[in-house]
């Protein structure tokens, strides 16, 4: 089945681009890049960050190009260390996710650091629940290693309360680390509340089969944002950003 033929049957969900994917235009002119981002029909953004403003700027431009924060990535660091910076840049965002994007992959190396992770993970992500905050982890591919015949991503989630920690499920990540995405999106059932849609380069350019994916994130009705994110590219960032846009609405349109 095509994907377009899948996810025109569905209700639409606000599709947002990850700021990652265009982070030197970002860097050089955070408000005219969620300008132009707003033109190519983006509902939302996730931050990486606030390129050239501080948080209440991006607010601003953010909210002056009539896009929504659907979410925003924080370093594990700032988490541990300061949820209070956290959560008051998150509430001047209006942001409702706040997601770790990134565990060192040197120190992903046993079951133990894996549990020790997920235990801090669901300290932080309680005292963000507290502030009616959602608090998700995103996936790369190290975390699928094996540690006494357990993926390591699945030991994560395994030590944390679904309601203290979701899963922001990168689609490309876990193919590329040798896991189906729709079946692990199946597993983790309605812990995954927000889609990370990504491919080898632009949406729908590489090998990831989003019609089971889409499928999947259906079954479990718990996905509240598709997150569009490029990490190589065919074209410059920008347009790499309007196609894969483009790819994605087609699919809509069936």
């Amino acid at each position: 089945m095509h994907a377009g033929v899948l996810l025109s049957s569905m209700p639409a969900l606000p599709v947002s681009l990850q700021l990652w994917s265009v982070r030197d235009a970002v860097r050089h002119d955070f408000a005219g890049t969620v300008q132009q981002l707003a033109a190519f029909g983006y509902d939302g953004v996730e931050l990486a960050g606030y390129g050239n403003l501080d948080a209440a700027g991006a607010a601003q431009a953010i909210a002056s190009a009539g896009l929504r924060c659907t979410g925003m990535h924080v370093g594990f660091a700032a988490l541990r260390d300061d949820p209070e910076k956290v959560i008051l840049e998150a509430q001047l965002l209006g942001s409702p996710h706040v997601i770790c994007p990134y565990f060192p992959r040197e120190i992903f190396k046993s079951a133990a650091v894996a549990i020790a992770l997920a235990l801090e993970l669901d300290r932080i992500g309680a005292y963000l629940r507290a502030c009616n905050l959602t608090f998700s982890y995103h996936n790369h591919e190290f975390e699928l290693a094996r540690f006494a015949g357990r993926l390591g991503l699945d030991l994560i989630f395994d030590h944390c309360a679904p309601a203290n920690v979701a899963c922001e499920a990168d689609v490309y990540w876990l193919h590329q680390g040798g896991k189906n995405p729709a079946a692990f999106i199946r597993e983790q059932g309605r812990r995954v509340r927000l889609l990370h849609l990504k491919d080898e380069t632009e949406l729908g350019s590489g090998p990831v089969d989003f019609a089971s994916i889409l499928a999947a994130a259906e079954s479990i009705g718990a996905v509240e944002t598709h997150v569009i994110e490029i990490e190589r590219y065919n074209h410059e960032p920008m347009e790499s950003a309007r196609r894969s846009l483009a790819t994605y609405r087609s699919w809509r349109r069936g």
